[in-house]
């Protein structure tokens, strides 16, 4: 049903009901009016009658019937004179007045009340009948209120009509505005919608365009958030790629310098020693020089034997993370004389796969580089340590800190990258001046796979983050920006 059907139907029937009860008062009224007319005109004539009908009455029936032949009818009665036995004697003519015509008996019951019979019997044996008749007070009525009915259905239907126009014009604008919605939903998000006539119309007109609007722009933000989101989703996998990638030629590289260079500058110490060893006593040059040549081998040996674990750790498939871990911070103890690295792992028996140890190490080797180049920290401690959910690296110093506007700075290559490597795995990580003391803290989360954490639970041990530095989660930890973080 249309809202225009709806008003129609109740302003209608609000101005149906008010008729009807019109209607009623005026029955009412009617009932009243005759009510007071018959039994006043039956009073006047049980008066009138009784005053005189008893001289006449001495005087014989005949005398009787005579007097009331003269008299004739007596408004609104019947006057009937009739025997002790029955017999009628007298009946007083019909009412001339709308002779032919009655009211519906439904309706003459409805407004002509109970009325009182008047009865005169007199001693030589006759009876006089006197009955209210409100016939004729009944049709008058009835005509009225055919007159009132009709008058009131004239006006109903003009009324009708007028409120039909009326309600059709106001609503109008509304169909404009459903129209407007059904091509919202078609995907048209073009539409508008002009001002409208009325204060509401206007009022959702204008409330109709801002939300297109806002649709248009959030569909667009939407849009490019997934744009966004499948870009940064493919930098993600070409960053991976790009990295296991280059880890391999680094293992191929370090293998190189390993089997192939290593065996050929060990070939030319030995040879070199050879050479000095046939050449003592003989020839003192060559000795010289071939003992030269034999300590920059054994230099060039030792070069690549600390280059090789920056290249690539060769210990890790071997023998794991904290062997690894260990293996790093005794060559960085020994080539830092004055620095003292701690080292604390518990792993709890789970077994990390090869590219989440090769992240954390990665990560560990950059915590130590920042630590000792940019803090000159003179005391550094890592700590590993692993559950079914997830590790965790921390690596503290007591280096200088973070410098006040360390976040805008340009550079911190190190960190993108770690970053881009740990967020890749699922990870996060924080970094922050320590609280108390001097130095930084570098917090890193990678799950390992082995068993969901539930959703939306901070992982236990790291730190709470400040507003810049969002702590991981343990579910899908977020990764900070390295761009942004850090120290190179």
């Amino acid at each position: 049903m249309s809202l225009r059907l709806k008003i129609h139907l109740i302003v209608g029937g609000l101005a149906t009901v008010f008729v009807l009860v019109v209607i009623g008062l005026r029955l009412h009224g009617m009932r009243e009016t005759v009510r007071e007319e018959v039994v006043a005109a039956n009073r006047v004539a049980s008066q009138l009658l009784n005053r005189t009908v008893w001289m006449v009455a001495a005087r014989g029936p005949g005398a009787m019937v005579e007097y009331l032949q003269g008299m004739g009818r007596v408004r609104a009665n019947d006057i009937v004179l009739s025997t002790i036995g029955g017999e009628v004697l007298y009946q007083s003519p019909p009412s001339p007045y709308k002779a032919g015509r009655n009211a519906p008996d439904w309706f003459s019951r409805l407004i002509v009340p109970p009325l009182p019979v008047q009865v005169l019997e007199f001693p030589s044996g006759g009876r006089l009948t006197i009955t209210p008749d409100a016939s004729r007070s009944a049709i008058d009525a009835w005509d009225q209120l055919l007159a009132i009915a009709a008058t009131a259905l004239a006006l109903l239907l003009a009324l009708h009509a007028i409120v039909y126009a009326l309600v059709g014009q106001t609503v109008r604008p509304f169909g404009k505005i459903v129209a407007a919605l059904n091509r919202l939903e078609a995907g048209q998000l073009d539409v508008q919608i002009e001002r409208l006539p009325g204060q509401e119309a206007a009022a959702i007109g204008a409330a109709f365009n801002r939300m297109v609007e806002g649709l248009r722009a959030r569909i667009e933000a939407e849009r490019r958030a997934s744009v966004a989101e499948r870009e940064l989703s493919d930098r993600r996998e070409l960053a991976r790629w790009i990295d296991h990638h280059l880890e391999e030629e680094r293992k191929l590289i370090a293998r190189e310098l390993h089997d192939e260079l290593g065996q050929s500058v060990t070939a030319i110490r030995s040879l070199a020693l050879a050479v000095a060893g046939r050449t003592a006593g003989k020839d003192a040059s060559s000795e010289q020089a071939a003992r030269v040549i034999a300590d920059e081998s054994q230099r060039l040996y030792a070069a690549m034997h600390g280059l090789i674990p920056r290249l690539a750790p060769l210990v890790l498939d071997a023998f794991g993370l904290a062997d690894t871990l260990r293996d790093l911070v005794e060559r960085t103890e020994r080539s830092q004389p004055g620095v003292q690295v701690g080292l604390q792992v518990q792993l709890d028996q789970v077994q990390l796969d090869a590219e989440t140890a090769l992240a954390l190490y990665r990560a560990a080797q950059e915590g130590l580089t920042n630590a000792l180049r940019h803090g000159q920290a003179t005391a550094i401690e890592l700590s590993l340590s692993a559950d079914p959910a997830g590790a965790r690296l921390r690596v503290d110093d007591n280096g200088s800190g973070l410098p006040a506007d360390w976040q805008a700075r340009a550079g911190h290559y190190g960190l993108r990258w770690m970053g881009e490597r740990i967020e890749g795995l699922g990870g996060g990580f924080a970094i922050r001046n320590r609280e108390p003391g001097p130095g930084v803290r570098l917090d890193i989360w990678v799950p390992t796979g082995q068993t969901p954490a539930p959703a939306g639970r901070a992982e236990p041990g790291l730190p709470a983050p400040s507003p810049a530095v969002p702590a991981p989660a343990a579910t899908q930890p977020p990764v900070l920006n390295a761009s942004k973080e850090g120290r190179a």
